[in-house]
């Protein structure tokens, strides 16, 4: 039988590919970029034929690069940027405009509208999600408002639409599936999470024919093979799953309790819930996490906007470092921030403060702060804003934190690290496997595929490859959280 599998992980900026073995070992990569569209202020697109054959080019790259035929691929796992979506002809497979991308804003007027209606309670309880431009729910919404005749050929089925799993599953299958799975349904705010179905009063209040949404299917089965003329030969089709829930999955974060944290341009922390929908009280985002089996599990949801990208703007707009790696070796040459504290509040405050309003701000300056101080700031906030967050998931759940598991470029930064366990006061444990999107999905696909039997076998292929326990007395790092949440009131206008 087959033991390997195919993991497409169409991100943000580039779809790449990987071949993992049974032993969950990266065999081959493949990676291409492809263009990012900003037709005005506010607005982010990608063409969705772009990303398609980007993705069908690494994908044969990668199954080339492993050596192998594709009668031995076991499955292909799908992960995706998970918010943005695209509409297209059902007959000609021609998308009707470029995808909408999770960055985009041009909705945040309509999602004001919804607020002011009184609409947040109501969405809140059946979707789990806050009401934001964010989700792709009101981008279909606009599609169908803005593409000639749209709406009237949605509702005569003419028109398909979907994230960006549901395209590639499409693309794939040769137009055979128009499919998605329970995470990635869970954040267009169309969908009743604890139902697992798309919401009657939701379409009807967004006014979006059902006739346009995909089948939803658990995060791991076979849903179906992919066109011959793909790959030259048939490859099953038999995991999706959202990047962020992907990347829990592929942490083996697999029990109620357990969380991750992908530290990115921003910061994704979850937290597995189990089979219970908790609804949060301190603004974060309730989201199912994957469906396997016929069991629903959930998860706790909290983004930080700017993570990574703090590192960025030091050495894009300040010039303090030549390189985003450099960060570390200066913020060492002071041994604390020497009372700098600084918010990269640049497009606002992600959870728990949901304030898009809220403006960065570096405060503690004086004469003898320097650029290493800010450079050590900088990775503190990333550090303080990821607490932040775990602290507002450990109020809603009622579930202390025994470990965080860490991936994302950030990750490997040790101070960064050594800092988060510090303030958590658990310890950071980074991932073997730094490609955890990736390892998930392939991990949904295995399980169904049979290369793996189950997540118990799969958690014991998972290992750590570093782990910081806290080493700062708690006190000590109590009176510099009230420091740092003085510096966040600060920013909040």
């Amino acid at each position: 039988m087959p033991r390997h599998i195919l993991s497409l992980d169409q991100g943000t900026t580039s779809s790449r590919a990987i071949v993992f073995n049974q032993k969950g070992e990266i065999v081959s990569v493949a990676q291409e970029e492809f263009n990012q569209i900003f037709p005005q202020p506010g607005w982010v697109e990608h063409n969705a034929v772009e990303i398609w054959e980007t993705q069908l080019n690494v994908a044969r790259e990668a199954i080339k690069k492993a050596g192998l035929a594709p009668i031995e691929i076991a499955g292909i796992g799908i992960t995706n940027q998970r918010e943005t979506g695209v509409l297209w002809d059902r007959k000609t497979g021609e998308p009707l405009g470029n995808a909408i991308v999770w960055q985009d804003r041009r909705t945040a007027e309509y999602c004001r509208e919804l607020v002011e209606a009184g609409h947040s309670e109501r969405i809140q309880e059946l979707t789990g999600l806050i009401i934001d431009a964010y989700f792709s729910g009101t981008k279909l919404k606009w599609m169908l408002d803005h593409y000639p005749d749209a709406r009237k050929r949605a509702e005569a089925g003419e028109l398909a639409f979907g994230t960006i799993d549901s395209w590639l599953a499409w693309n794939l299958s040769g137009g055979e599936l128009h499919i998605t799975d329970v995470s990635n349904a869970s954040r267009t705010m169309l969908c009743d999470i604890r139902n697992v179905s798309w919401s009657e009063e939701l379409l009807a209040l967004f006014e979006i024919p059902a006739a346009v949404l995909p089948e939803i299917r658990s995060s791991s089965e076979f849903y179906g093979d992919t066109a011959e003329e793909v790959f030259g030969d048939l490859i099953p089709i038999s995991g999706i799953a959202g990047d962020q829930q992907a990347a829990l999955f592929g942490q083996a974060c697999h029990h109620p309790g357990m969380a991750k944290n992908t530290y990115g341009t921003g910061c994704f922390m979850l937290k597995h819930t189990g089979s219970e929908f908790v609804r949060s009280n301190n603004n974060l985002l309730t989201t199912i996490a994957w469906q396997i089996d016929g069991t629903t599990e959930y998860a706790l949801e909290g983004s930080v906007f700017i993570g990574g990208a703090v590192v960025q703007w030091l050495r894009d707009q300040l010039g303090i470092i030549e390189a985003s790696k450099d960060v570390e070796a200066l913020a060492l040459e002071v041994k604390d921030n020497g009372g700098v504290f600084f918010v990269p509040a640049f497009t606002g405050l992600g959870a728990p403060h949901w304030d898009g309003f809220a403006r960065g701000t570096i405060s503690g300056l004086t004469r003898g702060a320097g650029k290493a101080h800010i450079a050590r700031a900088a990775l503190e906030a990333i550090a303080f804003q990821s607490h932040d967050l775990m602290q507002a998931m450990i109020a809603d759940t009622g579930i202390e934190l025994s470990e965080l598991r860490v991936d994302g470029g950030a990750s490997r930064n040790d101070l960064l690290m050594q800092f988060q366990a510090d303030l958590l006061g658990v310890p950071v444990v980074r991932s073997q496997v730094s490609e955890t999107t990736a390892f998930g999905a392939a991990f949904l696909a295995g399980l169904a595929a049979g290369v793996w039997s189950s997540k118990k076998e799969i958690a014991a292929i998972w290992a750590e490859s570093s782990r910081f326990n806290p080493g700062i007395h708690h006190a000590t790092m109590q009176e510099t959280l009230a420091k740092w949440h003085k510096a966040v009131e600060r920013t909040l206008l």
